[in-house]
């Protein structure tokens, strides 16, 4: 076995040790629970715009791109727009690293790679950061209600011609309105790409945390995940592409950052 390969070992039993530490998981629930309290999620940026996301989050969305390579990125929430710049980066380095290796001049307008925005209410200040972003070329936005008919039409016409899509629906988080945007939206995701549900953790947290939103304990992100695949196994759905779609909860992920906004939320399709 060469070196790389053994430290490849070295790090999956890593993992799987700590998915099998349920002590050390319950640290981590703690550790989130006062986290927000802190509103410690509020306190970073990517490439100067607002994330609202913990840093752990953030270096899963890039190994997942990395390993993937999508040609589309499809997010509901926009909020700052910290995230759309984010996915933006990342697709730039993609081009940047095709470059390279092809020895072909970089056209950064040139490449189809993009990440495409929804949001009910993009709000001027926000719209403009997201503007005049040097990312702002590999981003296109669209305001309205991510599970309106005619909302999700312009975002499928947007998808055409992608090969690779990968999904991220951090919008309203009660239940039935991730659901629906999970029928809509999880067809999209690419085999081997991943649909992946934030704030799934509302579900974990004390009820009084949620006490001033439309979520809480038993009507958030979670339920609508479990509910979602209770549906793909009892019903059968099909992917944009024809085939059957098959979504998997990827713990590797959640167990290999611990700390997540979204344990129960990384969904890859098989």
């Amino acid at each position: 076995m060469s070196a790389n390969a053994q430290f490849a070992q070295y790090v999956e039993d890593n993992i799987r040790g700590i998915g099998e530490d349920p002590a050390f998981l319950g640290m981590t629930n703690i550790w989130l629970r006062e986290a927000i309290r802190h509103n410690y999620a509020q306190n970073f940026t990517w490439l100067g715009r607002p994330i609202i996301q913990v840093p752990q989050d953030q270096y899963a969305i890039q190994e997942l791109i990395w390993t993937v390579r999508p040609d589309l990125i499809v997010e509901t929430g926009i909020a700052h727009g910290g995230s759309l710049i984010l996915s933006a980066s990342m697709l730039a380095m993609l081009d940047y690293c095709d470059a390279v290796e092809t020895g072909q001049p970089l056209d950064p307008r040139a490449s189809k790679r993009k990440v495409v925005g929804v949001d009910i209410d993009i709000r001027p200040h926000n719209r403009e950061g997201i503007e005049q972003h040097p990312m702002a070329h590999k981003i296109v936005t669209i305001e309205g209600s991510s599970i309106a008919e005619d909302i999700f039409a312009k975002v499928k016409a947007q998808a055409e011609g992608h090969e690779t899509i990968m999904v991220f629906l951090d919008s309203n988080h009660t239940h039935d309105h991730v659901l629906a945007e999970l029928e809509l939206y999880a067809p999209l995701t690419s085999k081997g790409s991943y649909c992946v549900v934030w704030d799934t953790g509302v579900e974990d947290l004390p009820d009084a945390m949620c006490a001033d939103r439309p979520w809480g304990k038993g009507d958030n992100p979670k339920t609508a995940v479990w509910e979602y695949q209770k549906r793909l196994a009892d019903e059968g759905r099909t992917g944009a592409d024809g085939e059957p779609l098959k979504l998997e909860l990827d713990k590797t992920i959640e167990n290999k950052i611990v700390i997540t906004a979204s344990c129960d939320g990384f969904l890859r399709r098989v």
